[in-house]
C-alpha cells in the first residue's frame, strides 16, 4: 500500500500539471483530436468504398463521328459515356469521367474536339460546328497537340476518326483489331508538327487525369 501512494501522487501531479498548464492542455487536446480523426477515417473509408456503386462496363464503341455526333457524348446522357477528340482522333475517356465528365475540371472538353484547348491551355468549350483543321496554330502549339495525342493513345481507348465536312465514315464491321493509326490527322497540323523541334517531341505532356 505504501508503494501505491507515491505512484498515485505522481499520477496526480502529472494530471495537475496538464490541467493548470494551458500549453500542455492544448497539446493533449490536439493529440486526442488526431487520434479521433485517424480512427474515424479508418472506419468511414471502407464503408464509403463498400457503398460506392459498381461502374457499369459499357460496350466497346468503334465508329467515326462528325462534330455534331460527338456532342452527344459529353457524359450527361443516360449511359454516361464520355468521348473527346484530339488531332482528328476520337477517344473514349469514360474511365476518366471524374475529370472529363459533368462537374469535372475538364468537362468543357467532353463531346468536343479538345485539340485547340490542349494546345492553348484553355478550358473554354470549343463550340465550333465545323471541323477545326488547326492550321492557324503555331509550330509549338501543334507540337503540344501531338504530345497530347500520344498521351491519349496510351491511356484511353481509340474509337474512330473525327470526320471532316463531306468525309464518309469508315466501315469497321470487318475489323478484328482497333489500330489507332488509321485515324487521319489534320494535314496542315501534321506539316506544322513535322517542323517542330525533336527535343520538344520527346517531352510527354501531363494528362489531366493524372493530376
Amino acid at each position: 500500500m505504501e508503494d501505491a501512494k507515491p505512484e498515485a501522487s505522481g499520477f496526480m501531479s502529472i494530471v495537475n500539471e496538464i490541467i493548470y498548464s494551458p500549453m500542455n492542455l492544448g497539446l493533449v487536446l490536439i493529440i486526442a483530436f488526431l487520434i479521433y480523426k485517424i480512427i474515424k477515417d479508418r472506419i468511414e473509408v471502407p464503408n464509403a468504398v463498400a457503398q460506392r456503386p459498381a461502374q457499369v462496363e459499357l460496350p466497346k464503341l468503334r465508329r467515326d463521328f462528325t462534330i455534331q455526333e460527338l456532342r452527344q457524348f459529353d457524359g450527361s446522357q443516360p449511359d454516361g459515356r464520355v468521348l473527346l477528340a484530339v488531332n482528328g482522333k476520337v477517344y473514349d475517356v469514360t474511365k476518366g469521367k471524374q475529370f472529363y465528365g459533368p462537374g469535372g475540371p475538364y468537362a468543357p472538353f467532353a463531346g468536343r474536339d479538345a485539340s485547340r484547348n490542349l494546345a492553348t491551355f484553355s478550358v473554354t468549350p470549343n463550340d465550333k460546328d465545323e471541323y477545326d483543321d488547326l492550321s492557324d496554330l503555331s509550330a509549338m502549339e501543334m507540337e503540344s497537340v501531338k504530345e497530347w495525342e500520344l498521351q491519349f493513345d496510351e491511356k484511353y481507348i481509340y474509337v474512330g476518326k473525327l470526320l471532316r465536312k463531306g468525309e464518309q465514315p469508315t466501315n469497321y464491321d470487318d475489323e478484328e483489331e482497333e489500330p489507332a493509326s488509321d485515324a487521319k490527322p489534320n494535314d496542315d497540323a501534321a506539316a506544322a508538327a513535322a517542323n517542330a523541334s525533336d527535343e520538344g517531341l520527346r517531352k510527354r505532356a501531363v494528362d489531366p487525369a493524372n493530376e
